[in-house]
């Protein structure tokens, strides 16, 4: 791109920190978008830039140096003398294992593995549970922990003597979380920068430099980057007066809704809300034209005043004609894949590198209770059809050389789902996918075999208080029993299964967290969960029990005037019950369940006071399985089969059809004229024949204009074993 281009350019920057292993999508999406436009624009990670030159043999040289000074000022842990005392060691070894977790140095881990390799602080302590952590894991898994151990050491360092907000995925996030004044973050900001402020500083120069824009503008997805998102823009409104500075992204779009404070606008020149696209083509118009006055869902300080603009009549971009992410000019072959050995779910996220799409925009239920189902990300529910999913699926492929997609959606509808797949397989694409889901009954056997088949390794979804009553108050739309027959369907199917779960809902009774507790348990026991993650209610200001406080038994503690953040609601229960004090007991329970430890301990074993006895049946999760209603096929349900073609015999009148599937042979005996059929049949409906689709209906009228009893015929032994292994139901 010339330099004159570079002018009318924007730059869309993520603040640090997010993840290491992978860009988080928004500036991506931006990109894509502006694209579409012919808007030139240049996006970079701060995050993974900074880590990046921290964490490198110069990076460490110049922090331990920088923190000699601390080290003598003041007294430090001996954990921390000894990581100073060790510096050399971490000099010499930090570019090797950086490249590592960078995937380029695999031979790397044996080395660690063998032992005295890596220096070691407090954060090895741990070693004594990696054998029933890791089991039969292999040595380049096991390696990154180790590696993953090491560079948390090093974090610990900088947090004590250097930096005290440091953090892999978020930065000073004290300052961003819940903060209904701009005071304290304002009061910071006038302070001299940090160590790694410097850094950050030093990388924005650059680019800003390099490719001159006249907009700058900053997705803050998280609390944890709404300090250095405030820091870096403070800095180009005080070195480069001439760029105009704008914020968007999930913090200012749940937190800044009614955003009064001027003093904000000392750093931006706009903050914008909810889909992203529209508003910065208009921002970037006003960089154009300075008598452009139109925006779309916008702040501005106007006359000393903050005012919320939304002045232009253009609809919002469809999701189907907003463009492909695109992920030009960010490192990908330089985030760093970390493994957490607790949660099955969280090494997903930390390790590996994963392409983001979404299948549909908002949530196709949009009833939780709990959720901000008032607010446009949620609320406005818009599928995108499958063709333009997988086109995009595939220009990513290209674009980046990466075959893994997390799909972020709020909840992935399942018809959507269906067709996703059959996309995939039509294509004869191999990806690897995971996603989040609602856990209804739509997830069938067959569906969830679909799902596999195309991809799909794992699903996260809300299960939420295993409570009817509580599913109920919340709106879930599912029971107890529904969850466990679905997450049973993905289990089989060979998907992984993480649930988020919840304590502390409004009303929610003791008896009520025991119970639910025991359930979860009954869970990991079947082996139908592998993952989970407990957090305790927040009531929000956009949730429809932030909202109706009074219909949930619940008191909001309204402050005084909110000028900057606004959504966690601080509230008392009516019932009066401290839930704060199951928080470890749950949480230790299930770290231990994760790994099939302790799943025949009594209940009261983890917790350290006297809880009540669970009144849940020691077999009621089996019995719900044990209990599903055996779904009769419709009639105008789909036929689609991805079995490979069978080899044909013929003896005595009789045909034998072998079908040769990945881990057993099938074999089939059967009058010529059925089997001439059936051979004809799973043609027509096989999936990478891209031939159209046959329902049940038509299969029967075809089959029963030459052979009586097609349900005999369908139900028979041998075709349920190839509906079992291939011939799906949709």
């Amino acid at each position: 791109m010339s330099k004159k281009a570079n002018l009318n350019s924007i730059l869309l920057v993520t603040p640090p920190f997010t993840q290491l292993n992978t860009p988080y999508p928004a500036t991506a999406y931006l990109k894509g978008f502006l694209n579409t436009k012919s808007i030139p624009s240049t996006q970079i990670d701060l995050g993974i830039e900074v880590i990046l030159k921290l964490f490198s043999k110069q990076g460490l040289q110049q922090m331990f140096e920088f923190s000699r000074a601390n080290i003598s000022k003041r007294k430090i842990s001996s954990n921390a003398q000894r990581i100073f005392a060790l510096q050399e060691q971490y000099i010499q070894s930090i570019d090797a294992v950086i490249a590592f977790l960078q995937g380029d140095n695999s031979t790397l881990s044996r080395q660690i593995c063998s032992g005295n390799f890596l220096p070691e602080a407090s954060r090895f302590n741990q070693l004594d549970d990696m054998e029933w952590a890791f089991g039969t894991m292999g040595i380049l898994d096991k390696a990154k922990h180790l590696a993953t151990l090491y560079l948390e050491d090093i974090s610990d360092y900088i947090v004590e003597c250097v930096d005290a907000n440091f953090g892999f995925s978020r930065y000073a996030e004290r300052l961003g979380r819940s903060a209904n004044s701009f005071d304290e973050l304002y009061q910071t900001l006038q302070s001299q920068p940090t160590y790694i402020d410097n850094i950050a500083l030093e990388l924005i120069t650059k680019i800003v430099e390099k490719e001159q824009p006249k907009l700058v503008c900053f997705s803050v997805p998280f609390p944890g980057n709404l300090y250095s998102a405030f820091r870096v823009a403070h800095y180009l409104k005080k070195h480069y007066p001439q760029i105009k500075t704008a914020m968007g992204g999930g913090f200012p779009n749940t937190e800044l809704r009614s955003l009064k404070d001027e003093r904000v606008f000392e750093f931006f020149d706009y903050i914008t809300l909810d889909d992203g696209e529209l508003p910065i083509e208009l921002l970037y118009q006003a960089t154009q034209n300075k008598q452009h006055k139109e925006y779309k869902r916008t702040f501005v300080l106007e006359n000393k005043q903050v005012i919320f603009v939304n002045n232009s009549t253009k609809p919002d971009y469809k999701q189907n004609v907003v463009g492909t992410p695109d992920y030009s000019g960010l490192p990908l072959d330089k985030y760093i894949s970390v493994i957490e050995i607790a949660n099955p779910m969280h090494s997903l996220w930390s390790d590996g590198r994963w392409n983001k799409l979404t299948m549909a925009h908002g949530c196709y239920w949009g009833k939780c209770t709990f959720c901000d189902v008032s607010l446009d990300y949620i609320k406005i529910y818009e599928p995108i059809h499958a063709k333009i999913i997988v086109d995009r699926v595939e220009e990513l492929i290209a674009q980046t050389g990466e075959t893994g997609f997390h799909f972020v959606d709020e909840a992935a509808p399942p018809a959507l789902m269906r067709e996703v797949a059959l996309e995939i397989l039509r294509r004869k694409l191999v990806i690897t996918w995971w996603t989040n889901i609602r856990f209804e009954k739509s997830f069938t056997k067959d569906l969830c075999k679909l799902l596999k088949a195309s991809g799909c390794i794992a699903v996260s979804g809300g299960l939420e208080v295993a409570s009817d009553r509580l599913l109920a108050l919340i709106q879930k739309g599912v029971t107890v029993a529904q969850v466990a027959q679905a997450c049973h369907h993905f289990t089989e199917s060979g998907i992984m299964v993480h649930a988020y779960l919840m304590y502390g809902f409004p009303t929610q009774t003791v008896q009520e967290t025991i119970d639910s507790l025991e359930m979860v348990r009954q869970m990991f026991e079947l082996n139908i969960l592998q993952s989970g993650f407990w957090h305790q209610f927040a009531m929000t200001a956009h949730s429809p029990v932030g909202k109706n406080p009074d219909n949930f038994g619940v008191i909001p503690h309204h402050n005084s005037e909110i000028k900057f953040a606004h959504n966690d609601i601080y509230f008392k229960d009516k019932t009066g019950i401290n839930h704060d004090k199951f928080a470890f007991g749950l949480k230790k329970s299930l770290f231990n369940y994760m790994h099939g430890i302790g799943l025949d301990y009594d209940l009261q074993e983890w917790f350290d006071f006297k809880i009540k006895k669970t009144k849940i049946s020691y077999n009621y999760i089996e019995q719900c399985l044990h209990n599903e209603k055996a779904l009769f096929d419709k009639p105008t349900a789909k036929i689609i089969n991805f079995l490979p073609k069978p080899t044909c015999k013929i003896s005595k009148g009789k045909w034998e059809l072998l079908f040769h599937v990945n881990y057993d042979t099938i074999i089939m005996k059967l009058p010529a004229q059925e089997a001439q059929w059936l051979i004809n049949m799973l043609e027509i409906t096989c999936v990478y024949n891209n031939t159209k689709t046959l329902t049940l209906q038509q299969l029967k009228e075809d089959f029963e204009k030459a052979m009586p009893n097609f349900e005999l015929f369908w139900h028979s032994k041998p075709m349920l074993k190839l509906k079992n292994d291939g011939l799906l139901v949709l």
